[in-house]
């Protein structure tokens, strides 16, 4: 080969070489820088929750898998049952002493500490005052020793929510929160949006079960001493005539979804001071009717729940608002009567739906319900305060945007409504 011709393809080959080298660099490098981005993307997050809403401190750590790496709950029912009720300032007093170790707690169980979260999930609102201040007020600490993000948490819809962590769940659905504090019917449309179609006008189911046990005076009962009132009413009315006892249902006839319990609560009263007058006996001492008496109380109760959830379901399905063969999240302290949760399943059958009731142990005020929703916010990005030191807590705010006067204004009529009344 001519001397000329073999050094020009030799430099040709050379070139071809130094180029081919170049641009599996090159690849190389978009690959690793693709693969640590996939790695950063994927890298499962993690979010410390704080709850002290009310009478429970509660902390617990999940990530987005909706694994529950750590919790911790201190509860206060058995010193708030001894004192006959909920009291603010005792309430305040024990998160005060419980706060650090519950979260301590919770992190020590996860085997994570704060440099291994991605933030922190703390409820703000609605709650009693003195309560979501000592939450916050930590959860404050916690962000500025750390520089983690904070998330406030609405309390309610972070009850609402909850059930998406134990399984898969497409927005929209229908949410029924009941509790000692609240009674509520909603759409959950995304993780920030709601439609309030259903609110409670005065006494919750909870108080109303809490304030009838103690009238009845059952903390007396040796089997009752350690439960909460509601609990109590539940199994005594075990095999109790729901018949006994006849309520007047007025807030039944109103074309709406709001609930009202003052009635009930003051025909109990009555009835109960009548059983007394007959048997002759003293306020101290329990009624040989209590069981029937239980029955009829939370008959009367679930009957209530029910019909509401009758209107619900009407209202949804004129304005377009639920799918086909839609679902119903059932939460809230009250959520956990099996009683009531058979006769709202009830209700669901005969509307195609779907029921989805969280274990009792999620239903009642916790840690683990405020770190997903904290997980949900972060997941795609809003929610997140931007402030952390100016958040402040707010004692009364509505889950969503109220269409409760405009379907009263509807006056949607229902079919009769008959139970499978055996407790």
């Amino acid at each position: 080969m001519n001397l000329f011709l073999w050094e020009k393809e030799n430099k040709t080959m050379m070139h071809l070489s130094h180029y081919s080298y170049s641009v599996n660099r090159a690849i190389w490098k978009i690959t690793r820088n693709f693969h640590k981005t996939c790695q950063h993307l994927s890298k499962s997050k993690v979010v410390l929750g704080i709850e002290t809403s009310c009478d429970d401190t509660g902390a617990a750590v999940v990530n987005t898998e909706g694994q529950i790496l750590g919790e911790a709950l201190n509860s206060q029912t058995k010193i708030h049952v001894e004192h006959g009720g909920i009291n603010p300032s005792t309430a305040k007093s024990l998160h005060i002493e419980q706060i650090k170790n519950v979260v301590t707690t919770a992190l020590q169980r996860a085997g994570t500490t704060l440099q291994d979260l991605d933030a922190i999930a703390v409820t703000t609102e609605p709650g009693l005052a003195p309560c979501l201040g000592i939450g916050l007020g930590y959860a404050k600490e916690l962000v500025t020793e750390s520089g983690l993000p904070m998330i406030p948490i609405h309390h309610m819809q972070a009850h609402a929510l909850t059930a998406r962590l134990l399984e898969h769940i497409e927005f929209p659905f229908l949410v029924l929160l009941i509790s000692g504090g609240h009674s509520i019917l909603t759409v959950a449309q995304d993780v920030d949006r709601f439609l309030l179609i259903g609110k409670g006008l005065d006494t919750s189911p909870g108080d109303c079960l809490e304030k009838v046990a103690r009238c009845l005076n059952l903390k007396s009962l040796p089997e009752c001493q350690n439960l909460s009132g509601g609990a109590a009413i539940e199994m005594l009315a075990k095999g109790g005539d729901p018949k006994r006892f006849a309520f007047n249902a007025a807030q039944n006839r109103v074309p709406s979804c709001d609930f009202s319990f003052s009635g009930v609560r003051t025909q109990a009263e009555t009835h109960i001071q009548k059983e007394r007058e007959q048997e002759g006996i003293s306020g101290e001492s329990i009624i040989s009717t209590v069981g029937d008496f239980c029955a009829s109380l939370q008959y009367a109760i679930t009957f209530q729940i029910c019909r509401r959830l009758q209107r619900a379901f009407s209202y949804c399905e004129l304005q377009g608002l639920l799918p086909d063969n839609s679902t119903l999240v059932v939460s809230g302290g009250v959520a956990s009567n099996q009683y009531i949760r058979q006769c709202l399943q009830q209700v669901c059958q005969m509307n195609s739906s779907r029921l989805v009731c969280p274990p009792p142990k999620l239903c009642t005020d916790n840690g683990v319900m405020i770190a997903w929703n904290g997980i949900e916010k972060l997941r795609i990005g809003r929610g997140i305060s931007s402030d952390p030191q100016s958040e402040n807590y707010s004692p009364r705010s509505p889950i969503g945007d109220d269409v409760t006067e405009e379907l009263f204004r509807l006056g949607l009529k229902i079919p009769r409504l008959k139970l499978e009344i055996q407790p």
